[in-house]
């Protein structure tokens, strides 16, 4: 039988760099709505309730990488549709460009890119008992975004805004890779994750525990892309729920003869396209994106 990691597993933190601190800083806590949760020198970590989400290093001169491997877009979930709704009150009151907006069948969707041409995607959940399947395959689709609709959840007026819902969380990360196969062989052989579906040969989406993606990985930067220098993803987190599911998914991927390196009680590693993967144990106050 296949190994599988644990089916409560999570995203984590995601860690980007940019040119110019400040101006993310502002970006993402006027724009966004995320809350600055500490800054020290050329570092700062921002989040909503309390939870660190993102974490920025200032490098100066950095531009934003095309054609390479890295950082599709990191997804922030939301709770609910009128979130969602409220949200997009405020990017539209505050000026925000949104770049797309789409309805996915199991999600609904805003898309953004922020100064350093990092992705966003800022999204709610519809409830699992309304995804549909054909053949045993979740039917992940992308069509046009019911604004009116999602604006219909504000219909008994719009609450002050004083930033994200302190139930946001990293939903997934969707990322470029250099060979969509080989990924997709990495992370569900190495580390554990279940396929869900395809998008035809360029992209794929992988999870934990039936979700309909913590993972997005596509070849959309060109095949073979090379890793980035410049403005970038360093790593991102994957949460598991307890230490034991921590070291069963960590000696399953050496015994796949992959390196790792244990620090702090985590472990680091890259995939194929040298994309920085951290996994670790989920904290009390960690992430419950996808589960629940």
């Amino acid at each position: 039988m296949s190994f599988k990691i644990h089916p409560q597993t999570q995203m984590g933190k995601v860690h980007l760099t940019v040119a110019d601190l400040a101006r993310s800083l502002d970006y993402y806590q006027q724009g966004i709505g995320l809350a600055l949760n500490w800054q020290a020198d050329d570092h700062a970590a921002l989040g909503a309730g309390g939870h660190d989400l993102l974490l920025l290093t200032e490098r100066p001169g950095v531009r934003p990488s095309r054609g390479h491997t890295g950082l599709y877009h990191f997804a922030l979930l939301l709770p609910s549709r009128r979130e969602l709704a409220r949200t997009i009150q405020h990017l539209t009151d505050s000026g925000v460009h949104i770049g797309g907006a789409s309805d996915h069948a199991v999600s609904e969707a805003l898309y953004l890119t922020d100064p350093d041409g990092h992705g966003i995607e800022i999204y709610r959940d519809r409830r699992r008992d309304e995804w549909r399947y054909v053949d045993d395959t979740l039917q992940i689709v992308t069509r046009p975004l019911d604004i009116q609709g999602v604006m219909g959840e504000l219909a008994d007026g719009i609450p002050a805004w004083d930033g994200l819902h302190p139930e946001t969380f990293i939903g997934h990360i969707h990322l470029h890779v250099a060979h969509l196969s080989e990924a997709i062989r990495f992370y569900t052989e190495i580390v554990g994750f279940e396929f869900i579906a395809g998008y035809g040969d360029s992209a794929g989406f992988v999870s934990a525990g039936g979700y309909h993606h913590h993972l997005g990985l596509n070849t959309w930067a060109g095949q073979g892309a090379p890793p980035p220098e410049k403005a970038r993803l360093l790593w991102y987190e994957i949460h598991l729920p307890r230490a034991d599911a921590l070291k069963t998914a960590a000696a399953h991927i050496q015994a796949a003869n992959y390196p790792i390196e244990w620090r702090d009680d985590a472990v680091y590693l890259h995939d194929p396209a040298k994309n920085g993967i951290i996994l670790a144990v989920k904290s009390e106050t960690g992430n419950r994106n996808g589960h629940g």
